[in-house]
């Protein structure tokens, strides 16, 4: 009884097309890796919970309504980066192997609401508008099965849910900030599934009106146009109505400024004169520890010695971190014959993950310590706008769920970008005792941020400073690490948190 309207017709079967969702989200893939375009924005507060709840907005109507065009048209009339299209095509339920033969012989309902997995799409949408991760069913229509893969899919500012369901669950609804029904006439719903069907899909005339008329107008009838009445806002006439949805742009408008949060400030005021934590550990200040910050925090210092010495520093700050790894006792025989009672990782295997760009410079110390380590990356940048961490690309190795995780940075100051490094890898079911959290210099402010939020994490750093100024530069500091190591130059407003800002 949670389906809107009330179900249990046997109206006939639609022929189902074997074409693929539109709504993909935007994804750029390699043979080697999958680039987010969209990213993800900073929905942690200082405690590394989630701020504000993402905005969701569903799109319901007939099928050619335009769903699709006015989704696409308020998402770019909003200008937000962080928007993410979800389709109801991608969660139809697997099919028995009885429902398979009917779906091959075009005798399976695709247009009643059992055929949807509502449960799916309900758990879907709740760790979205958390700003979880979430894995999306990527369904064919040529085989009416789920394939294997699946695509990994972040939470966003808005998100954008639209299918021919939208509104027939209860559940569902509750779910929904504002609900959207655009109402096409259904004569030009018609001429748009001829021209389409016929173009794209090789059809003749005669074809496609009898689909339409045994199928897909009694489905509209009976199941989608009844929910329009549960709709906020109708559009009518879809994307031609520009009026209704620049009002629905600036409703969203409205929304997002009420979820706004300033991450790095309220980082920067949170945790004052609170003692070191007990996750930190810092290498030991020794005179040669003392002589390598000498010369790479001195402005003068040459980029060729700049590189030469934060390496060593590097290698050390690596060495010192291997040795907190788990380690169990182990008996080996030497070549005379006698035994030795040693020590041996306990764990399954280390990764390291590299903060982009300066994290990366970290790489050929652990590699040079760690035989077959494998590398994962994180490009973490700053709004130039906002002054906000974005997430705009990842590629992690599979399994790293298993892993004990080297996550490196050169220079930490409030901890925003690296607190968004350690939620990623937490989406990616690491747990958080088992994330080492590496750099070369750190803001005490930055320390207590990350251990506030993620009191198991491990942190470990060469030097940590006091103070951070107004721009959140670590001082006394040493500079943005990612230009001097690098020869490039940043804007002289920018942070060098996390150096990821200068990429």
């Amino acid at each position: 009884d949670r389906l809107y309207p009330a179900v249990g017709s046997t109206k006939p079967p639609r022929k189902r097309t074997t074409s693929q969702c539109k709504s993909e989200p935007p994804l750029l893939r390699t043979s080697k890796r999958t680039i987010y375009t969209a990213g993800r924005p900073p929905w942690y507060n200082e405690h590394g919970t989630q701020s504000k709840e993402a905005f969701v907005i569903g799109l319901g109507g007939g099928s050619a309504s335009g769903k699709t065009t006015v989704a696409t048209m308020i998402i770019e009339a909003l200008d937000v980066p962080w928007v993410v299209l979800l389709s109801m095509d991608s969660f139809y339920k697997v099919l028995t192997k009885q429902q398979q033969e009917q779906a091959a012989s075009n005798d399976f309902n695709f247009d009643h609401p059992d055929a949807f997995d509502f449960d799916l799409i309900i758990a879907t949408l709740k760790k979205l508008k958390q700003g979880k991760s979430v894995k999306i069913p990527i369904y064919d229509f040529t085989t009416h099965s789920r394939k294997k893969e699946w695509k990994t899919l972040y939470g966003a500012n808005v998100i954008i849910f639209e299918g021919i369901m939208a509104f027939a669950d209860k559940e569902l609804l509750k779910l929904l900030d504002l609900k959207i029904f655009v109402d096409t006439d259904s004569d030009i719903r018609l001429v748009r599934r001829l021209r389409r069907d016929i173009s794209e899909r090789g059809r003749d005339i005669e074809g496609v009106i009898k689909q339409y008329n045994k199928f897909v107008k009694p489905a509209f009838d009976q199941y989608i146009q009844p929910t329009m009445r549960l709709a906020d806002i109708v559009v009518p006439r879809g994307s031609g109505n520009t009026v209704a949805i620049d009002l629905i742009v600036q409703h969203v408008h409205s929304q997002l400024e009420e979820r706004e949060l300033s991450v790095r400030a309220a980082l920067a005021s949170a945790h004052q004169c609170h003692p070191l934590p007990q996750t930190l550990s810092v290498l030991k200040s020794t005179p040669q520890v003392r002589g390598m910050h000498t010369i790479i925090r001195n402005k003068e210092t040459s980029r060729d010695e700049f590189i030469f010495y934060s390496k060593r520093l590097m290698r050390l700050l690596i060495e010192h971190a291997l040795s907190l790894l788990p380690f169990q006792s182990c008996t080996v025989q030497t070549p005379q014959g006698q035994d030795y009672e040693g020590r041996t990782y306990s764990g399954k295997q280390i990764t390291g993950v590299s903060i982009l760009r300066a994290g990366e410079t970290m790489e050929p110390a652990l590699r040079a310590v760690c035989k077959d380590v494998r590398i994962g990356t994180i490009l973490i940048q700053t709004n130039c706008n906002t002054g906000e961490p974005e997430l705009h690309y990842l590629r992690l190795p599979k399994d790293i769920s298993e892993d004990h995780v080297i996550l490196m940075d050169c220079t930490v100051s409030t901890g925003a970008a690296a607190m968004m490094a350690v939620r990623v890898l937490l989406d990616h079911d690491v747990p958080e005792d088992k994330i080492f959290l590496l750099s070369l210099l750190m803001a005490e402010m930055g320390v207590h941020s990350v251990a506030y939020a993620f009191p198991r994490v491990k942190i470990i750093t060469t030097a940590v400073d006091k103070k951070v100024n107004d721009l959140f530069r670590i001082i006394p500091g040493i500079g943005n690490f990612g230009d001097r190591y690098f020869g490039t130059d940043a804007p002289p407003d920018w942070s060098d948190d996390e150096d990821a800002l200068s990429t």
